[in-house]
């Protein structure tokens, strides 16, 4: 089974296009994020994420020195996105963002990063969501402000319905 750190945009993509549970549906991976982005991002929300099998956690006191040193660097993240990367970091899996400055940042530091277009592959690849109901849910996700590469979204629709 492959865990996988989530930062709170790709849980906010895949809920406007109607996608969490499937997520959880996926066979090999399972689903994190730290425990403070959790609370101070997606509880409120989206409560009902642990029961559906997204694993929240606790990081060590190191981790809050880490970020704030690697805030020093990376200045365009957030915090909670910092302790998403040091999550992913310290468990050595990988990261799933879809915020261009936490990617960079990601990738600095040699932590491998995917984002929604990665995990909606899964989704096609699994057969947990046909492809016509992916392009609907591209749309909602469009509608919704997600600022996805719609250019790698048009390419991947059309390689699925060829």
């Amino acid at each position: 089974m492959r865990l996988v750190v989530t930062d709170a945009n790709i849980i906010i993509d895949l809920d406007a296009a109607g996608l969490l549970e499937e997520i959880f549906r996926l066979p090999d991976m399972e689903f994190c994020c730290p425990d403070v982005l959790y609370l101070e991002e997606l509880a409120e929300r989206y409560g009902a994420l642990p029961g559906l099998g997204l694993k929240v956690l606790s990081q060590p006191p190191e981790a809050v020195e880490y970020v704030t040193e690697l805030r020093q660097h990376f200045r365009r993240p957030s915090t909670n996105d910092l302790f998403a990367l040091v999550l992913a970091q310290s468990l050595g899996c990988a990261l799933l963002t879809g915020d261009s400055s936490l990617r960079a940042a990601a990738e600095v530091k040699g932590v491998e990063v995917h984002g929604t277009i990665w995990l909606v592959e899964a989704l096609l690849e699994s057969r947990l969501v046909l492809v016509e109901r992916m392009d609907a849910a591209y749309e909602a996700m469009r509608r919704d402000g997600s600022r996805l590469p719609w250019d790698e979204v048009r390419a991947q629709m059309r390689r699925w319905q060829a």
